[in-house]
């Protein structure tokens, strides 16, 4: 099985590719990787050390990696040609609410330009008869469902009131698959995933910043004066998710018209659970302290301010996951406690505390 990962020196793309190599045989992989300095790209090296390592007792084909841009539509259209993927898992972007507020051209570029670039790139997979490209897997966001008032948010839900750039170019994401898989008969599968949290995880995100700022003793900004829950999802749980959805594609089947129907679907990939994120903050600095990363002994809300609501941010997400659990059998279930325990204990490794 040849698989094309986009964004693979990611959080969740490396994750995905070192569990892929560590569970099958005969799998050949290209990852593709802009290694932008978007954050520090010493982390994005580490997570490739740790692929070439999972790489290290497969055969010598199991794994390659491209230093490249998916807005390269030349290069995208070359990688396609010569690995002739099977299975393409794009997850490629630019990420970060706040980040599309101040950087937008960014976000065009890689979020719709780089998307439309591999929607292309399948699409003439399958000139000449080839079979061409099986299925293609995309990550979109739970922030498409905006300011939401229905909880848990359910893909059955409007998505037409995003309240960041980011959000609006991945419900983009959204309907140009819809669009190129009704028009050419590609089965895509988009993924919105929950606030994704774990080791080796993204430096902007609020638990690894919080982390980062109080061992530099600075307080920690709770935004909406802690009146926020997330569903937040470890990362294990989000790439067992992704791998029952490669495995099982969209079935491609003809209406009463005789026209495809689009074999696209979306679901969610989250816990279902949200959390209070001052209960959160408490857990991440009870774990911090038990792995050695903070000495303890200080008062937790005299380390914390409580400050308003960003522009982008949205009081709460909550995922109803009954779809994935209908159609893969599958329900994230990693406990909070769990997961920060072990990004506490590799945060102590990493940073050598």
């Amino acid at each position: 099985m040849r698989v094309l990962v986009t964004g693979a020196a990611g959080f969740i793309g490396a994750s995905l590719v070192r569990t892929l190599l560590h569970r099958m045989q005969d799998v050949e992989i290209l990852g593709m990787d802009n290694m932008n300095e978007y954050y520090d790209p010493a982390l994005k090296e580490y997570r490739l050390a740790g692929i070439s390592e999972a790489a290290a007792g497969a055969m010598p084909s199991a794994w390659k990696f491209v230093r490249g841009d998916i807005a390269d539509k030349d290069l995208v259209d070359r990688l396609f040609r010569e690995f002739m993927p099977e299975i393409v898992v794009n997850l490629a972007a630019q990420a970060g609410v706040r980040y599309s507020i101040s950087h937008p051209d960014s976000y065009i570029t890689s979020n719709i330009i780089g998307f439309y670039n591999i929607l292309e790139a399948c699409r003439h997979s399958y000139d000449g008869g080839r079979p061409g490209v099986g299925h293609l897997v995309y990550a979109s966001s739970s922030s498409v469902y905006g300011k939401g008032q229905k909880v848990p948010y359910s893909t059955e839900d409007m998505t037409d009131s995003p309240v960041s750039l980011y959000a609006a170019t991945k419900k983009s994401d959204e309907l140009l698959a819809y669009a190129y898989s009704r028009l050419y008969d590609i089965p895509a599968t988009g993924l919105r995933f929950f606030t994704v949290y774990g080791p080796a995880g993204r430096p902007d995100m609020a638990y690894f910043s919080f982390t980062d700022r109080l061992r530099a003793g600075r307080k920690i900004q709770i935004y909406n004066y802690g009146r926020c829950m997330r569903d937040f999802t470890y990362i294990d749980d989000i790439v067992e998710g992704i791998i029952r959805v490669m495995s099982r594609p969209p079935v491609r089947m003809t209406g009463d018209d005789g026209l495809p129907v689009p074999p696209c679907r979306v679901y969610n990939i989250g816990k279902g659970r949200p959390e209070n994120l001052l209960d959160f903050v408490d857990i991440l600095y009870q774990e911090l302290v038990r792995a050695g990363v903070l000495p303890g002994g200080g008062v937790l809300q005299d380390m914390m301010e409580l400050v308003p609501m960003q522009p982008g941010d949205v009081p709460v997400t909550f995922a109803d996951t009954s779809a994935l659990a209908r159609d893969f059998q599958y329900t994230p279930d990693t406990g909070l406690r769990d997961g920060l325990g072990k990004f506490a204990g590799w945060y102590k490794e990493f940073y050598r505390i």
